[in-house]
């Protein structure tokens, strides 16, 4: 074990599974997969849910009213959390006054996983809500965004990584790694490329007397960037997948038939410098199954 690991807060033993609900069928569906998560992991299921009861002018009578709700949502859910076919070793109701998007920020940085429920349709970024990206843009660790309606995924399913060579890439790739060790499922790698010059210089290449791999060096990026985690996981299946197009649409044609998704926060491209990244927010309102976005620690 190295030292970054023995320090890292999202691996202790103690680091509960965090679900944030607020009542819909998106919510209930986060319940179910963490919980399922908590009980594979033989961790702590949290569930939280924030009411902000701190803006000025909150009458007494709304104030309980809002509480009356909020201890509705924690208890169903908790039920629902009980009913699941392995429940949780413990199960731990939280309803708590502030901000809902803060406190679920504030749980990241303890938690093993912070599980939501994500968008029902696809019809653009502002329809995430502003508790949902200020979750997934500002946690710490992991954050698994869980939709409404997607489908059961198979037993044989795979976890899918996006893999692009940068920092917070490799963070996921870890993740991505226990994650596929903890469900004993196969792990694809995936690496996108997209060269400028291959389409403009098509007919050129495809004459040239010696075969032309524009896609070598991206293999071999690939396979540099996977060495180490696989003699950490021997027992993961892994397979690799060097695909021509944009890390978006690979990365969305996969969630078809994943069982999770695993991105960095962010990556390499022009949007690197924000918490979240394009590919990773697309990813958070359209993909098939569920994201998870890994934060650097």
């Amino acid at each position: 074990m190295t030292r970054s690991d023995s320090v890292d807060p999202h691996s202790l033993a103690s680091a509960p599974v965090v679900v944030g609900v607020d009542g819909t069928e998106a919510s209930d569906a986060a319940v179910r997969w963490a919980a399922t998560a908590a009980a594979r992991r033989q961790r702590e299921l949290v569930i939280v849910h924030g009411m902000d009861l701190d803006t000025d002018g909150f009458a007494v009578r709304s104030r309980e009213r809002t509480t009356a709700i909020g201890e509705s949502i924690v208890t169903e859910a908790t039920r629902l959390a009980e009913q699941t076919d392995s429940p949780a070793p413990a199960i731990t109701p939280r309803l708590e006054s502030g901000d809902p998007g803060q406190l679920l920020v504030d749980c990241s940085e303890s938690a093993h996983l912070v599980v939501l429920g994500g968008p029902t349709d696809s019809l653009g970024i502002g329809r995430l809500g502003s508790i949902l990206l200020s979750v997934v843009s500002r946690a710490r660790g992991a954050v698994v965004v869980v939709r409404a309606g997607e489908s059961q995924a198979a037993p044989s399913a795979p976890v899918v990584v996006g893999i692009d060579g940068s920092p917070v890439s490799d963070a996921a790739t870890g993740v991505a790694f226990r994650e596929a060790a903890v469900a004993s499922a196969p792990l694809i790698a995936v690496h996108s490329w997209a060269d400028p010059y291959a389409g403009r210089f098509s007919r050129l290449l495809a004459a040239s007397e010696e075969p032309v791999d524009v896609s070598a060096p991206d293999r071999a990026l690939l396979a540099e960037r996977l060495a180490g985690w696989r003699e950490r996981y021997p027992s993961v299946e892994l397979q690799r997948r060097v695909e021509r197009g944009t890390p978006r649409d690979q990365l969305l044609s996969w969630s078809q038939t994943a069982r999770l998704l695993v991105v960095g926060s962010r990556g390499r491209g022009r949007f690197a410098r924000f918490m979240l990244g394009s590919t990773s927010a697309t990813l958070v309102q359209r993909a098939k199954c569920p994201v998870m976005v890994v934060h650097p620690g």
